[in-house]
């Protein structure tokens, strides 16, 4: 493989990448292309989790993808439904005959001479390196380190007998039947853990320093199992899906703009669907806003049912030390444990960890801001996938996807090579990812930024995203086209373009 190259090279074989391709077959039939996977299998998330209950926590009619119509019965699905459904859609594109597995990217140099990038990927199976080009690199490879969840360093935890495991690596071999189970932390991870375990286990507590907002959804999507008997899949697929982000987006933006009224519906849903005399305020009322960290969805208010049961219980509390048998609290009493799950989050890492050089010059990607959210100032003919965070993943991965083409297809049809996003001209920065979760303030300096305006801004807002990135303008402020040989053009210091930037090229 050493020395081919591709038009497109997509940088992870999960949700996105797969996605990704797709477009490219649908819409650039003629465009060459490959996928680089680390892994040795499609999925990404979804074939890396396997922990009990592994789910979505968005409902598949937005998770799934805009051009495959999900037709399984649950809205929101299992991990096993979810791998099936890219693998197959790997399948029906014909996408799996251009995925290189075993590759991880681990630097890609940019050379303006040529307009080309040059791709460097170590083999996980043979340990050697491959190099290989191409015209546009796109990177859907997640923000998340894949190799290693985020666990605290636990006072104790050395003289626990039992065992000790992190949901991003969980181990086939372990049988939770019968067992005390511990589950640290309050996120999707572990309000999908808890009643999963709670089938089988004698008792499963979730520990908490901190409450999460929780929120129950039916499985199943009535509108959709009314429309399925009436309508053909394809017809009643994206009425279902634009009915749920439409729903969602007035969720987001009551949470915004009301977010004591959003508290109180929130809380009082949790409150008819726990015991009587519940003390809710300690166990399931945050001390922040609404959407300031992503809102926990329980399907069919599993989570719940758990507890009123009995099977499961919250503690809401912090950890003294670890001892032989459980966990000491710091308010003295100590919780019996043979299995404790570090639900406590993941590690961020850009761009799969790789590293950006352009022209000679390392790219510092804490420096950079991002254009549209999806390409990088002052780096030339690339892109990424961030989705939504308050909304589906592939609602964005899928109009990232689209955009690429649609920028490909102004580079043919002008007669440009080279397309360069460009600082805003002035306002303030702000982090990509606006959510205030611990695993993101952890890392969030070393992401890229984004501004004050459009289109340097990402407004979590899909419709208005839609008319942005589908029908909007290919051709603005943010971006300079331009031919190969010679470093692509720079702004002023201010950011703005000295001639108009949708001057055609050629």
């Amino acid at each position: 493989m050493a020395g081919d190259h591709v038009d497109v090279l997509i940088v992870g074989a999960g949700l996105s990448g797969i996605g990704a391709a797709c477009h490219l077959q649908r819409e650039r039939p003629g465009t060459t292309y490959a996928v680089l996977e680390a892994r040795d299998a499609i999925g990404g998330t979804w074939d890396l989790f396997r922990y009990p209950g592994v789910r979505s926590d968005s409902d598949m009619f937005t998770l799934g993808y805009s051009f495959k119509p999900w037709t399984d019965a649950k809205a929101i699905a299992d991990g096993d439904a979810i791998r099936a459904y890219v693998r197959e859609t790997a399948r029906e594109y014909d996408v799996e005959r251009h995925i290189c597995f075993h590759h991880r990217v681990v630097a890609a140099e940019w050379d303006s001479a040529t307009a080309r990038w040059t791709v460097h990927a170590r083999r996980g199976d043979t340990a050697e390196t491959v190099v290989l080009t191409c015209s546009f690199l796109f990177v859907c490879s997640g923000y998340y380190r894949y190799d290693e969840g985020y666990t605290p360093q636990f006072p104790g935890v050395e003289d626990f007998a039992g065992r000790l495991v992190h949901p991003q690596h969980w181990p086939a071999d372990l049988d939770h039947t019968g067992k005390r189970v511990v589950v640290i932390g309050s996120g999707a991870t572990a309000v999908t853990l808890v009643p999963a375990m709670a089938e089988r286990a004698a008792h499963v507590t979730m520990l908490q320093r901190s409450p999460t907002y929780v929120m129950a959804l039916p499985s199943r999507d009535v509108l959709a199992d009314a429309l399925r008997r009436w309508l053909p899949t394809k017809a009643a697929y994206p009425v279902v899906r634009w009915k749920n982000v439409l729903l969602s987006t007035l969720n987001f933006q009551l949470s915004r703009r009301a977010p004591g009224l959003v508290r109180r519906l929130l809380r009082r849903a949790a409150q008819g669907r726990l015991p009587v005399g519940y003390d809710i305020d300690r166990h399931f009322s945050p001390r922040y806003d609404p959407w300031d960290q992503r809102l926990c969805v329980v399907p069919d208010g599993d989570l719940f049912t758990a507890v009123q049961a009995g099977r499961a219980s919250v503690v809401t509390d912090t950890i003294d030390t670890f001892t032989e048998h459980g966990i000491r609290l710091t308010s003295g009493d100590e919780l019996p444990a043979d299995i404790v799950v570090t639900a406590t989050g993941l590690n961020l890492l850009a761009l799969g960890g790789m590293t950006l050089t352009v022209d000679g010059a390392e790219v510092d990607l804490a420096g950079t801001v991002a254009y549209k959210g999806m390409m990088l100032s002052g780096v030339p003919n690339f892109a990424m996938t961030i989705g939504y965070t308050n909304a589906s993943w592939t609602l964005k991965a899928d109009l990232v996807a689209t955009y690429v083409c649609r920028l490909l297809r102004h580079l043919d049809r002008t007669g440009a090579q080279i397309v360069t996003p460009q600082p805003p001209p002035s306002g303030e920065l702000v982090p990509i990812i606006d959510l205030k979760s611990g695993y993101v303030l952890r890392s969030v300096d070393a992401l890229p930024k984004q501004g004050a305006r459009a289109p340097w801004r990402l407004y979590q807002n899909y419709a208005r995203d839609v008319l942005l990135m589908r029908h909007g303008r290919l051709t603005d402020e943010g971006v300079r086209f331009s031919r190969a040989g010679a470093p692509p053009p720079v702004g002023t210091a201010a950011g703005v373009p000295d001639r108009p930037a949708d001057t055609p090229v050629g």
